[in-house]
Parts: C-alpha cells; structure tokens; sequence
C-alpha cells in the first residue's frame, strides 16, 4: 500500500503538478482511505521522500556499530554511501523527484530539512569520536559538512546525467576528497623521555623507532 501510494502521488505530481494535488486526490487514485495515507506519511511532502526516515535510521546505526572504528572519516564517508545507495536503487524515481524538488520550494524546503538530520547524525558521531581532541567539536561538524557536501556534489551529478552510470562512483570520488583531507592515515610515534633529557637524545630516539621517508621508501620498495 506504501508503494501504491508514492506511485499514485507522483502520477498526479506529473499530469497536475504538486501544488494542485491534494491529500484526497492522492487516496483516491490509489484506492485507499485517507487514514491509510497518515498511517505512512505525516505530510503531503513526505510522500516525496519515502525512504529517507529509513535511511536515517541505518545511517545512525550503521554509525553506532563504528563506535572503536580506527577511521571515523572513513566511517563517516561509508555513512554516505548508504544513503546514495538508497538512490542508486530506483533511478528513475530518484531523477523524477529531483526534477520535482527543483520546482516545488517546499519541497526544496523539506529536503533541506532531511539533509540536515544526515549531517547532524555524522557530526554527533564525530564528537564522540573526537571527543578527547581540543578542537573535536569544530573538527567533528567540519568535516560532518564536509562529508554532506561531497555527497552532494556527486550525487546531484548523478541525477542531473538522469540517472546513469554508477551513482556509487561517482559520490566515492568525491568522498575520496574528504577522506584524504580528514583521514586518520598519519602515523604517530610516542617516545618517552625525562624533562631533563638533552633534545639531540630525543631526536636520536625518534630516528630509531621511526626511520627517516627516504629511508622508508627504500625498504617499501624491497
């Protein structure tokens, strides 16, 4: 009934436009009560997202289930793409609803709103993630946004091609951007050492454990 309901919506949306289709007009041409209609969706404008909710749940759990991840960003990114994946998955409704949010400012309006609770969800993860660092908060909805963005750029790529083509890949090209630029992929090195060390002994401690880059290169290359 669910399905039923978004096809007969966006029927309607086509052949009478968005404003000029009413609740009512909806149930009628799909055959069910108006009580039906709420049981799924709250508002007129929902009907136009239907996946989004469910979406937004897996995007937090999927979230919730990196709470040790050693790449939060890369978390974060993989977030992302189960929400492209959503898209990928029906093309043709997708490239239509885009059309539609690009003409209907509430639309526009309600969509703005859903987005917002993606990137509220990356960047709440991201404080817990970065919480011990002294600029977490900052960096946590920095690259939240960052994550939002690139996700974006290429999906509405995506959509404005109609639909063809890999829309994963297209979207990981960009997400690629934000996790090279975020990214955990430094290596760090703790040495212990009294205060009163001289720091010539500390630099030599460091060249042990942690060879100089062409030294590196060289011994990757064997």
């Amino acid at each position: 009934m669910r399905d039923e309901l978004v096809s007969a919506a966006f029927d309607l949306f086509t052949e009478f436009g968005y404003d000029a289709t009413t609740i009512h007009d909806i149930v009628r041409r799909a055959g069910v009560g108006r009580r039906s209609f709420f049981r799924y969706f709250p508002t007129k404008e929902a009907v136009v997202f239907p996946d989004h909710e469910r979406a937004l749940a897996g995007m937090v759990d999927y979230l919730n289930q990196g709470s040790v991840d050693p790449d939060p960003i890369g978390r974060a990114c993989g977030a992302a793409r189960l929400v492209v994946r959503m898209y990928a998955a029906n093309p043709d409704f997708s490239v239509r609803r885009y059309a539609l949010t690009r003409s209907v400012p509430a639309l526009k309006n309600h969509e703005i709103s859903v987005v917002w609770q993606y990137e509220r969800a990356l960047a709440s993860y991201l404080e817990r993630r970065f919480a011990t660092l002294p600029d977490g908060g900052a960096r946590a909805y920095t690259a939240a946004a960052a994550v939002v963005a690139a996700h974006n750029y290429g999906l509405r790529a995506w959509l404005r091609s109609g639909g063809t083509g890999d829309a994963v890949a297209v979207v990981d090209r960009a997400l690629d951007l934000v996790h090279r630029t975020w990214g955990t992929g430094a290596e760090s090195v703790v040495v212990v050492a009294r205060t009163d060390t001289p720091m010539w002994r500390v630099v030599q401690q460091l060249e042990d454990v942690w060879p100089h880059p062409h030294t590196r290169d060289t011994q990757d290359q064997l």
